[in-house]
């Protein structure tokens, strides 16, 4: 059977305790849009927040679940432990760093990180992300940041960058990615801290900052505890339904354990964990998330696929209201 390569990130989904905070710091302070406000399809009790470009076009995608008792998260292993998102230029980061200041975001100094400026910051649960340039970027295009951003066209974020797997076991990671997944191995940087192995750089596609993943090594730190500020896992992009069921057949093929086809409504997804716990999702490019909503009031309204919809005053009923129109 023959499989297309993956396109590189699809979305990047997250835990937060607190929606109207996270709302607030996504859309105010980094100035994503916010495409959809639906549930969690797997407990329809809690919101499921989906920020990105100005239509959510794939690979821009970064949701959260709204966990409301999530504890605190203690870092480790076997974790997606960064997220980054990409902006246009270099310039663009010092715009970023002064928007930091105004708006007290924790942050880092501006550097080079394998070959790119970056600028490290934290939202308000410690939620770990990176800005990283675009300017010389050559691989998969990013998106379009939303006109009615409060952040400028120009500094917009245009979408995922790399995402950071911290692992205790590499060479695991590593084989799924390569033997599995189809990504190639392109070159490594030294780690950011003293005494570990060089962090490991892997490309699909198109390649560029949509399009890797970094695997950290660390053996000094346990394994992690999510909670609040936790990444649950990272997607990636499958162009169609009929590829995605062929990803089906094959990871089934191979006796890896999968969630098989999952209707996801805006898109379709499978699912499986790698050896060292970490979550990857397959999901497709389309349909996408104007099928229930015009483009023009994405996120405004709570949207349910519609194998919820004869549920939607239950469910409205266990949620707490969150104002998205403003």
């Amino acid at each position: 059977m023959e499989l297309k390569p993956l396109k590189g990130q699809h979305h990047v989904s997250a835990i937060t305790a607190n929606a109207k905070e996270n709302y607030r710091f996504y859309t105010k302070v980094l100035g994503l849009r916010l495409v959809k406000k639906s549930v969690n399809q797997d407990d329809t009790s809690v919101y499921h927040l989906f920020y990105a470009d100005e239509r959510g076009n794939p690979g821009t995608d970064l949701t959260f679940f709204e966990i409301p008792h999530a504890g605190q998260t203690y870092k480790g292993t076997n974790s997606i432990s960064l997220t980054s998102l990409r902006v246009a230029t270099d310039e663009s980061l010092h715009y970023w760093k002064q928007r930091f200041v105004e708006h007290d975001v924790e942050h880092d100094e501006i550097s080079l990180h394998t070959g790119r400026a970056t600028l490290s910051f934290r939202d308000f649960e410690g939620q770990r992300l990176m800005l990283v340039s675009d300017e010389n970027n050559k691989g998969v295009a990013g998106g379009k940041p939303w006109e009615q951003s409060p952040v400028p066209v120009e500094h917009g974020i245009i979408g995922l960058g790399p995402v950071m797997l911290t692992v205790s076991r590499p060479e695991i990671t590593a084989k799924v990615l390569r033997d599995i997944m189809g990504y190639r191995e392109t070159r490594s940087y030294p780690s950011f801290i003293q005494g570990q192995n060089d962090i490991r750089v892997f490309e699909t596609g198109e390649g560029g900052t949509g399009a890797e993943v970094h695997i950290e090594e660390r053996t000094d730190l346990p394994r992690e505890r999510p909670g609040r500020g936790s990444v649950h896992h990272v997607a990636f992009r499958v162009e169609t339904e009929e590829e995605l069921n062929k990803w089906v057949e094959y990871i089934h093929g191979i006796g890896l354990p999968n969630s098989g086809f999952v209707e996801r409504y805006y898109f379709r997804s499978l699912y499986f964990r790698e050896a060292n716990g970490i979550l990857f999702e397959l999901a497709t490019d389309g349909p996408g998330f104007e099928g229930d909503e015009p483009f023009e009031s994405l996120g405004e309204r709570l949207s349910l696929p519609p194998y919820f919809e004869d549920q939607r005053e239950q469910i409205e009923a266990r949620l707490k209201p969150l104002d998205t129109k403003n």
